[in-house]
């Protein structure tokens, strides 16, 4: 069998990128190893304009999905605050708390989605080479210069201040309000190997808060990646339980790939999804790389430290999502255990009512995200038992926050290296490379590459590239131009 291009990965970004080549005239093939990547949980994230403009998705399998209110969090005294999407209604719940917090939370929500929309235009293009002297290249970052200063002195001098702090300290110049700084704290070291005092979490928050409204620092759900798959019959294939084991090279350029049961598959274009480690130590392989690619691609730092947690109750809750987490305190002791290889006994925890889903008789699907649990504890490796008394400590801990918490019917549990072997998440990390300054722009995932490899004609088009896991799609949409030799 033959193609014009092969991509390895039917995860958001493989299938963007392969839709793009698709629509470009090439024949396309998508090797995905797991048979249930449907089964995925909703897709988290907002989503890189450009895919939704030019990709023709069918919004009826998109059903985007934002939460009002977006989160709900348990007062320590009682009683609850909920943040919403509209600044003034969420201002005026803080004010019964924390008065000047809440003359304060229009202004933060402003300079936070300005910073974010800098960011956005960063992420939605092939990463800025600063020490380039390519015509295109420095035209884009002339670019990426003058929107910034358009925006004003204020923001150029926020951009240049909050990137490399903590979220800690970013939110101790704002807010008083300890709950209030939890929330948003927690949104700078969601998925993140550090706690809120670690210099750099401040721009994981915007990272995220990418493409979302302003004074929202939670990302809408979506079934994007069904849809992008439903959209696929007719653009390219998709070829599930294929297994990449191997790719082939002839003359030192990327040629195929070889599959688990032998199969061989020629295309003159591989791009591939999987994390970088995986892609250039394991299908390729160290003797086709020189020492300072070896290098490079060990050093690249994947620790995954969420359990992400499906429970099915008996009724539905009375929140749509609730955070647990008293202060940055609570936050950064969790962080503690999780330094010294402990799985947390005080997790902060996210709980989502999963929109996507019909409540059956009056059942409702929650899913929920504690944070920290390390890939490999110190004391044993994970267990069955492990995992139950993970769960058993997060449902404790949800019902001591809703007293009238529904009954918990089912529950599953996946650790880190569940989430490996389900997802393909490198030691259980959704961005396959921790997003932080020394792993971000034009170093991610392999300084001075992009979306090339040492190795030619194979391209890196997951969320390990630029810009990471956000938004949703924008690796797989830059690898794409990048291939298509559209990047400008």
């Amino acid at each position: 069998m033959s193609a014009t291009a092969i991509v390895i990965g039917a995860g958001i970004n493989g299938l963007v990128t392969a839709h793009y080549l698709a629509r470009a005239g090439r024949s396309v093939c998508v090797l995905e190893a797991n048979p249930e990547r449907d089964a995925a949980w909703p897709d988290a994230g907002a989503i890189d304009p450009r895919v939704l403009r030019d990709l023709g998705l069918d919004t009826r399998v998109l059903s985007v999905a934002a939460m009002e209110p977006w989160i709900t969090v348990p007062l320590p005294d009682g009683g609850r605050l909920q943040l919403h999407h509209d600044i003034a209604q969420t201002a005026a719940a803080i004010r019964h708390i924390a008065p000047r917090d809440a003359e304060r939370w229009p202004a933060f929500c402003q300079r936070m989605h300005d910073l974010a929309d800098v960011l956005l235009g960063l992420a939605t293009a092939p990463p800025p080479d600063f020490m380039t002297r390519q015509p295109r290249a420095l035209m884009r970052l002339a670019r990426v210069a003058w929107d910034t200063r358009r925006r004003g002195r204020q923001t150029t001098l926020d951009l240049l201040r909050i990137l490399p702090m903590s979220i800690a300290e970013l939110l101790d110049d704002w807010f008083e309000n300890d709950t209030l700084k939890a929330v948003i704290g927690a949104a700078g070291v969601t998925h993140l190997h550090q706690g809120p005092r670690a210099g750099g979490t401040a721009l994981v928050m915007l990272h995220q808060h990418m493409g979302c409204p302003a004074g929202v620092f939670r990302p809408p759900v979506s079934r994007l990646r069904r849809a992008l798959a439903g959209a696929a019959p007719g653009r390219f294939d998709i070829r599930y339980d294929a297994t990449a084991v191997r790719i082939l090279l002839r003359d030192g350029r990327a040629a195929g790939v070889v599959l688990e049961d032998g199969e061989e598959i020629e295309a003159p274009i591989v791009a591939c999804s999987l994390d970088t480690r995986t892609t250039l130590l394991r299908l390729v392989g160290p003797d086709a790389l020189g020492p300072d690619a070896i290098q490079a691609a060990l050093a690249i730092r994947s620790r995954g430290v969420t359990a992400l947690l499906s429970l099915r109750l008996a009724d539905t809750p009375d929140f749509h999502t609730l955070f647990v987490g008293r202060d940055l305190d609570y936050l950064e002791r969790a962080y503690d255990d999780a330094k010294y290889g402990r799985v947390s006994q005080q997790p902060w925890i996210e709980a989502r009512v999963d929109p996507m889903v019909d409540p059956m008789d009056g059942h409702a699907h929650v899913h929920v995200h504690a944070q920290y649990a390390p890939h490999t504890p110190a004391a044993a490796a994970w267990s069955d038992s492990m995992r139950e008394a993970l769960g058993r400590r997060v449902v404790e801990l949800l019902q001591d926050s809703v007293p009238d918490m529904p009954a918990v019917l089912d529950m599953s549990v996946r650790v880190p290296p569940d989430l490996g072997r389900a997802f393909g998440w490198p030691r259980g990390q959704p961005h396959h490379a921790e997003p932080a300054l020394d792993q971000w722009l034009f170093m991610r995932p392999l300084p001075g590459y992009g979306y090339g490899t040492p190795v030619p004609n194979l391209y890196l088009c997951g969320p390990a590239s630029h810009p990471g896991l956000y938004p949703l799609g924008a690796a797989g949409a830059n690898a794409a131009a990048t291939i298509l030799g559209r990047a400008d």
